[in-house]
């Protein structure tokens, strides 16, 4: 068995409570993993094009409101 089919079988065998304890550990885990990489795409110049999307879209007032 991998280490990942025996991480799986682990998940299975959780209470409720350890389920929801779990599901709440690993959203947090996900979203800083998320945040991490947002923040590399940033650091690499990645999202650059979003920034000049967004000031062009200023430039001529063609911006949306957000509601």
């Amino acid at each position: 068995m991998t280490k990942l089919e025996d991480i799986e079988k682990a998940i299975e065998q959780l209470s409720p409570e350890d389920m929801a304890k779990f599901r709440a550990w690993f959203q947090e885990l996900s979203a800083r993993w998320w945040d991490e990489q947002i923040e590399q795409d940033m650091k690499a110049g990645r999202l650059d094009w979003l920034a000049d999307e967004a000031e062009a879209e200023h430039r001529n007032a063609s911006l949306k409101r957000l509601k």
